[in-house]
């Protein structure tokens, strides 16, 4: 068994604080933080960066204290958990408005139908000591930016099952792989998708179940309560939707029918998910980007989910007051976990988009309706496309002269992720809003890992340091430590500051297995437990840096290793080219040589190489830059903003990479 591998320690015994230990250390970094205060009030020693230190040392041992004194759960218990956010505005969508018990009523409605219809492999009533949830079956869904996703996550972990989330984009080839790779029980489709979703489910021989949004829309869900009508048309699908006949099920004393008839009813449903050992359960199943090979099932527990959506809350100072913007993609941790997991867990209100639309995003960040946005996260092309929508259509100094006050007045914070941040896009940025994006740097294995700080210097180019119950290190590749880090600091072996590595993470964030995949799993971990992130990196003057990942990213021509991220970033800053994408080619001389796939501004003409190494001669080492550069009307990224390198070698050059 691996290190890392927590998965059958149902009877691990709970190092957690009770209540009374829980006070106590919180009044002990109270009064150390105000006696501290006291003396450098009173002394000839006053630093505001001492105390602003102190601080930060207070709330991250506060931070740690309170993930450890409490019981993993998801994301539905912490909701009811929260009698005070029942009625609280959750969600705001192109369907309505929905309160923390509007989603908590239909989930519960549709996970009744789940633990029904789904393909049961055994009960779990044995292993979990519950009667109520299924063993961990696989529930994949692929729906709208809207409740109909929370629904069907809540639902999927209400009825013991792992969530499968699919993206809208992907073609059907690969949505049937990833149902057929991750052996799905059932899939669930909003209506909008079932065309798409119900001839693979006929071809797999998989239950489909087609979601009306119609019923999650509802005001009353006691009067619209889901029921099953087959159609024969489907084959193994079933439609969810207002039953007109009066077959109801009232939300509120609703039955929940297990395999021996026996009804439990809402109340005592609530207090047997309470007893339930969630941390080691299998919540999620989520596929890599596959930008450097096929895509991979990373299985989560509830235990790493709840430490990734702890740590940022801390971090990022989320409250229940924040509104965060929504438009990003549901299949990757970037959108589940900091954009929707982290609002739904504290309490606060995410407004979604059906997709990103630059006018939308505009309109919601500069609107003082209520919710007012104080709080937006999205990928730099994204970032990007709002940048050129800006210079489109706001020309007038007035008119930007309030949009950057309005910003800077009524939102607190701005992130950026799941790509490099090109720095011409983070300078730009911060000239239109006022606000430095905060970048950070994390992977759907471990969720987020580095992050630059909420208050203090964000180091451009750089994520900034360790998140709370993280654990870095750089190793050299003769497995030498150079470089090992926590949230606290950062201790570089003598002589190796800059020098860079390998970058290996180690926490309870760290996901559980590839599915089915124990080779990959046992390759991807070393030895002693850290995960191999395939991503180069280093650590120079107290923050960290991502030269890009090592198989694709890390140019070696001519003894130097080059960071293909750091070219594109210099690149970019050239006044002709909008879009820059970095790879190295084989050369009998230098091993590889540095070549440059772009995309020119509009409107530019006769730009070439020649042009570029001349303009670059005073910016750039000359080992460096470009000696070979194609142009592309566009650049092909994923959902996610990234760029498939491999391929672009293929398709651009010719040549497998």
């Amino acid at each position: 068994m691996l290190p890392h591998n927590r998965s059958s320690v149902s009877s691990k015994p709970d190092n957690s604080l009770d209540e009374f230990q829980l006070l106590t250390f919180k009044l002990s970094l109270f009064c150390l933080y105000i006696r501290m205060g006291i003396y450098y009030n009173h002394s000839a020693l006053i630093n505001s960066s001492k105390m602003l230190q102190l601080r930060q040392f207070c709330q991250r041992s506060l931070s740690r204290c309170k993930m450890s004194s409490s019981k993993s759960r998801p994301v539905f218990l912490e909701a009811l958990k929260q009698d005070s956010h029942h009625e609280k505005l959750a969600l705001v969508d192109n369907l309505g408005r929905h309160s923390y018990s509007d989603l908590l009523q239909k989930s519960i409605a549709l996970s009744q139908h789940i633990i029904r219809h789904a393909e049961k492999k055994t009960i779990s009533s044995n292993k979990y000591n519950s009667g109520i949830l299924l063993n961990e079956e696989r529930i994949a869904f692929l729906c709208n930016n809207n409740a109909s996703y929370t629904v069907s996550q809540w639902a999927t972990w209400m009825s013991g099952c792992m969530a499968v989330p699919l993206c809208k984009v992907h073609p059907s080839s690969e949505l049937e792989y990833f149902l057929t790779d991750s052996d799905c029980s059932m899939v669930i489709s909003t209506k909008e998708f079932a065309d798409k979703i119900s001839p693979i489910a006929s071809k797999l021989n998989i239950k489909h179940m087609v979601l009306d949004e119609e019923f999650i829309a509802s005001e009353r869900p006691d009067k619209m309560a889901p029921s099953f009508i087959s159609d024969t048309n489907l084959g193994n699908s079933y439609l969810v939707k207002p039953n007109d006949e009066g077959n109801q099920v009232s939300l509120n004393e609703s039955l929940l029918e297990i395999e021996d008839g026996e009804a439990i009813d809402t109340m005592i449903l609530t207090q047997k998910w309470t007893q339930v050992k969630w941390r080691n359960r299998n919540a999620m199943l989520v596929y890599t980007s596959g930008t450097t090979g096929q895509p991979k099932g990373v299985v989560s527990t509830f235990g790493n989910i709840q430490t990734q959506v702890t740590s940022l809350l801390d971090s990022w100072g989320w409250s229940y007051q924040d509104v965060i913007l929504h438009s990003l993609p549901l299949h990757h941790v970037h959108g589940i976990i900091n954009v929707l997991a982290c609002p739904l867990w504290c309490g606060a209100t995410c407004v979604m988009l059906p997709s990103f639309d630059p006018e939308q995003v505009w309109d919601h960040l500069l609107s003082d309706g209520q919710p007012r946005i104080n709080v937006y996260m999205a990928v730099p092309t994204i970032y990007a496309k709002l940048i050129e929508y800006y210079n489109k259509k706001f020309t007038t100094p007035k008119v930007q002269a309030f949009l950057k006050a309005t910003c800077r007045q009524k939102i607190r914070l701005m992130v950026s992720g799941s790509a490099a941040l090109p720095q011409p896009v983070m300078e730009q940025w911060e000239d239109i809003t006022g606000h430095k994006l905060l970048e950070r740097y994390g992977m759907t294995e471990f969720g987020m890992a580095l992050s630059n700080p909420l208050e203090g210097t964000r180091v451009p180019g750089a994520v900034g340091q360790p998140l709370p119950t993280v654990e870095v290190r750089i190793t050299s590749d003769e497995g030498d430590t150079l470089v090992r880090g926590n949230n606290t600091q950062s201790h570089i072996t003598e002589g190796c500051e800059g020098t860079p590595g390998e970058l290996e993470v180690k926490g309870p964030s760290v996901f559980k297995e590839y599915w089915r995949r124990p080779e990959a799993t046992r390759e991807t971990f070393t030895k002693d437990g850290w995960f191999k992130t395939g991503d180069t990196a280093l650590c120079e003057n107290g923050v960290y840096r991502i030269m890009g990942r090592t198989s694709v990213d890390i140019i070696k021509s001519g003894g130097y290793k080059i960071s293909a991220l750091d070219v594109e970033r210099r690149i970019l800053a050239h006044p002709s080219i909008s879009q820059c994408a970095i790879v190295g080619l084989p050369d009998m001389t230098w091993g590889q040589r540095v070549a440059a796939v772009v995309v020119l501004t509009p409107g530019v003409r006769n730009f070439d190489v020649r042009k570029l190494r001349e303009w670059a001669k005073d910016k750039m080492p000359p080992y460096i830059v470009p000696t070979e550069m194609k142009e592309l009307q566009e650049i092909p990224k994923n959902a996610m903003g990234k760029v498939n390198k491999k391929t672009l070698v293929k398709d651009v050059f010719g040549l497998d990479k």
